[in-house]
């Protein structure tokens, strides 16, 4: 991407100003950079499920689960109730937790409302953005740019965490940002497994670059147009992970 010279004001105010933060709705913990351990079985759990590895149905006991990981069993609870609340475990009377994937339509849904939530977000960013918060947006898309070529999709997946939030907080709307955040935790699993696909890193890093250049330039409807075809192009890409997955 060429850094034109919209950009370099941005360079020459940033300091002086705070950062802008969103409070996390995804996950209880100490620090931001931080990950417990919860979280951590959450995402191993969530990623055996949209791969198959855990099936539809798979019972998910608790006191399995935390001698499969030599953890306590209070850190799994906490994983399967995330997991319940992003739909890809169900909680059932008498059978405890099971593995359960969203219908069609369920999660087609699901994206629908993530791209509008992300386009509102990085519409009101175009408008809204400090110099500061342009400036960082930049710094983590660079960060991005460089991992998009080392191959490694879960140090991405955790960076490109940061990218959406460093949007949600330049929206500087705090209701809008959470629910965001809240819709974000349900769709989850679903895009961070589209990370693995054979270039997706590459592709990714090119969309979020059209949503960059759009909210540099404080183009409002060029960066919640972008943003909602780059989270479609996510769910494609989803679609064909798994159907990937089905035929191994």
């Amino acid at each position: 991407m060429s850094l034109d010279d919209d950009r370099a004001p941005s360079r020459q105010r940033a300091s002086g100003e705070a950062e802008t933060s969103v409070r996390r709705v995804d996950r209880a913990q100490s620090s931001p950079a931080k990950i417990t351990r919860a979280e951590e079985l959450r995402l191993q759990l969530a990623d055996e499920i949209v791969r198959g590895a855990l099936p539809p149905g798979a019972a998910l006991d608790e006191t399995d689960i935390a001698r499969r990981f030599s953890v306590s069993r209070t850190p799994v609870r906490e994983a399967l109730r995330q997991l319940v609340a992003s739909g890809l475990v169900d909680a059932q009377a008498h059978r405890g937790a099971v593995v359960a994937r969203p219908s069609v339509k369920r999660l087609s849904g699901m994206f629908e409302a993530m791209a509008e939530l992300e386009a509102l977000c990085a519409g009101l960013a175009a408008e809204r953005m400090s110099p500061t918060e342009r400036y960082r947006l930049e710094a983590v898309h660079e960060e991005l740019r460089v991992l998009s070529y080392a191959g490694n999709p879960e140090r991405f997946h955790e960076v490109n965490e940061r990218f959406h939030n460093a949007i949600y907080a330049g929206a500087h709307n705090d209701y809008i940002a959470e629910t965001t955040l809240a819709t974000r935790v349900r769709v989850q699993p679903f895009r961070r497994a589209q990370f693995r696909n054979l270039g997706r890193l590459a592709k990714s890093h090119a969309e979020h670059d059209r949503v960059v250049v759009a909210i540099l330039r404080g183009d409002k409807a060029g960066a919640a147009n972008a943003m909602r075809a780059h989270i479609e192009l996510v769910r494609g890409e989803y679609e064909i992970y798994t159907a990937a997955a089905s035929a191994m």
